[in-house]
């Protein structure tokens, strides 16, 4: 059997196996030597009030951020900041908020109390089982095997390099999973799979995602400028913003700047590469069960080991996807997509409880460890993918006509 490392666990160097590694059966030890006893444990469980207290307060800035993104566009229509805040998406306000809270609860020596309502890995595996139902197999059908080979030269393409070049940096391990992930596939939700894959770390998550936001809102703009400077057509320019854009939002945003023909390639081309963070999550589990935290000396982990890291909530979203398709297709789109719709809208409310819980868990020793190298690596995967996405789209894209 394989040591792992739990995150939040291990020795200095995160991601590496520890040998001493407290016993979990065991009683907690005091500051004094002495075990603790049944009843300080007890003492140290969170109350219902205290949980109650956590959620509510979850609830209220999740209902703050979607507040915020509704109406910050209205407020700064006509000025200067009107284009801005039309592109920030719910994750930006959603971690503003958390940190705020954050800040706040430590000042009231609170935020460990209320602690045990921050559940950011229930809301993230949620929101992504949701994510699946957005996912018609039929629409990437649709663009036959264009958008399949782009997905498929793309993914494997930009994960590599940013794995190699986030490993010639010296990033950790799961750090270079999630950032590769993201980069690679479809921001923020494959960061999130990967990072139930490869169990990292909240503060690896958050950083992240972070880098994903920040590189995503000037792509919306980017993007349809350097197409039109560059008389890309529709086709090739819909396929270069759908493969190279993180963000599914941001995607939908930069495809209605550039068009409603470039629109509908770029999500076709966007879906299919959310399709492939299940294949991924299943490449990345079985890589750090029997690469990464395995010890010389121990022996390969089998089946059973490589199942019980896998994070089954991807299987939630890939029997989503399928179900949403078969539903579209029995009882037609103008019936369907009413119902899709409020499974968007659950899927968008999970994730702005979880980036709000993820600002109020958020620690930031992890990230300070980590320095400015994590933004150099994400910044050169990024133009990689920029200049292989343009070279895939037009090569595979040339002359293609959406029907």
């Amino acid at each position: 059997m394989s040591a792992t490392t739990r995150p939040g666990t291990g020795p200095d160097r995160p991601g590496t196996p520890s040998d001493d590694r407290p016993d979990p059966t065991a009683p907690a030890a005091t500051t004094d030597g002495t075990d603790r006893t049944a009843d300080a444990e007890a003492a140290d469980r969170p109350t219902p009030a205290a949980v109650v207290g956590g959620l509510v307060l979850v609830v209220a800035l999740a209902a703050l951020t979607r507040y915020l993104e509704q109406n910050v566009p209205v407020w700064t229509e006509g000025t200067p900041l009107g284009g801005v805040a039309k592109s920030v998406e719910f994750p930006v306000y959603a971690i503003a908020l958390g940190l705020l809270g954050n800040a706040a609860l430590l000042a009231l020596n609170l935020r460990d109390r209320l602690a045990a309502a921050f559940r950011t890995e229930l809301f993230i595996k949620t929101g992504v089982v949701l994510l699946g139902a957005s996912v018609n197999l039929s629409l990437i059908v649709s663009a036959a095997l264009p958008a399949i080979a782009q997905a498929l030269l793309l993914i494997t393409s930009v994960f590599l390099f940013t794995w190699w070049i986030g490993g010639r940096a010296g990033l950790d391990d799961k750090l270079r999973a999630l950032l590769a992930s993201a980069v690679s596939i479809c921001g923020v939700s494959a960061a999130i799979s990967a990072a139930g894959a490869v169990q990292a770390k909240r503060e690896q998550l958050a950083y992240a995602a972070s880098l994903v936001i920040v590189f995503a809102l000037p792509s919306i703009f980017l993007l349809p400028w350097l197409a039109g400077l560059l008389d890309l057509s529709p086709a090739v320019t819909g396929a270069w913003i759908g493969g190279n854009i993180d963000t599914t939002a941001a995607v939908a945003a930069a495809g209605s700047i550039a068009g409603e023909d470039v629109l509908a390639l770029a999500t076709i081309v966007k879906s299919t590469q959310n399709a492939l963070i299940g294949v991924v999550a299943i490449a990345l589990t079985a890589y750090f069960a029997f690469k990464v935290e395995r010890r010389p000396d121990a022996q390969a982990p089998g089946v059973g080991e490589i199942w019980r890291r896998f994070p089954k909530f991807v299987l939630g979203f890939l029997a989503a996807s399928v179900i949403a398709t078969v539903y579209l297709a029995q009882v037609g789109t103008d019936v369907g997509k009413p119902v899709i719709a409020v499974a968007n809208d659950l899927r968008t409310l999970f994730f702005i409880l979880a980036f709000v819980s993820i600002g109020l868990e958020f620690r930031a020793k992890a990230l300070k460890d980590a320095g400015w190298r994590p933004v150099g690596v994400f910044a050169a995967a990024t133009a990689f993918n920029l200049v292989a996405g343009l070279a895939f789209a037009s090569v595979l894209f040339r002359g293609f006509e959406l029907g």
